[in-house]
């Protein structure tokens, strides 16, 4: 069976365009002009991935992914218009897996939704569980069969993208890993655009992270290599 995927997309010439995009990559999409429909269209299919833009004329596409959020994991890619770090930031806040600032290339698009997929698939996992070591044991408990991280005694909500940063964070305390290495784990390739997801995925993990314990960084930023899990 196709892989399915759902368009929401206000703008008639950009859902056409992705739509034939993607298609030709061997997707299934329905495309909807407004999120009502759109959310209709996901109860009633059920499909692999969400295309959601931002600026929709019934509803803010940030409030549909808040909805969907509240019942489903399903992958979404956010489509905006807007450069501002705050709406990329917030979108990957609510539970989006990566974003695309338009105008974009329908090549790119694809390129993330493969990527995206890859990731949210599951992988089988031998180890039952993990513990962060040394003095940092007590705060992070990582059930990799249940895919599911503790913090200081509670269950984290985190993307599939933040799952797989913060599992490879934990699985080597002090190391220091590049966005590219970073982005390998997610199944990405190494570009500047994918690079500048990573921190916005970092950052989002941070404060899910500061949340539970606003005392503690447990993320040390490394300037110019990267990011490591500190042994706090």
């Amino acid at each position: 069976m196709s892989t399915t995927i759902v368009l929401i997309e206000d703008e008639p010439a950009i859902a056409d365009t992705l739509r034939f995009a993607l298609e030709r990559e061997g997707f299934a999409v329905s495309s909807y002009l407004l999120a009502r429909d759109g959310e209709a269209a996901i109860k009633a299919q059920r499909p692999d991935l969400l295309i959601l833009d931002i600026g929709l004329p019934d509803d803010s596409g940030l409030e549909v992914l808040k909805r969907l959020r509240r019942h489903s994991d399903l992958p979404v890619l956010l489509l905006t218009a807007r450069a501002e770090e705050f709406d990329r930031i917030l979108g990957l806040e609510l539970g989006a897996d990566d974003y695309v600032l338009k105008p974009f290339s329908p090549r790119e698009v694809a390129a993330r939704v493969k990527a995206i997929l890859k990731r949210s698939s599951p992988k089988t996992d031998t180890s039952s569980s993990y513990s962060h070591p040394a003095t940092s044991s007590s705060l992070f408990q990582h059930e990799a069969q249940a895919r599911r991280v503790q913090y200081a005694g509670q269950y984290l909500t985190l993307t599939p993208s933040e799952y797989r940063l913060l599992i490879t964070l934990l699985a080597h305390p002090g190391q220091v890993f590049s966005r590219a290495q970073l982005l390998d784990a997610l199944g990405e390739a190494a570009e500047d655009s994918f690079e500048r997801t990573i921190d916005s995925h970092i950052k989002s993990l941070r404060a899910k992270l500061r949340l539970v314990r606003p005392d503690l960084d447990p993320i040390a930023t490394h300037r110019g290599f990267g990011y490591a899990l500190e042994q706090i």
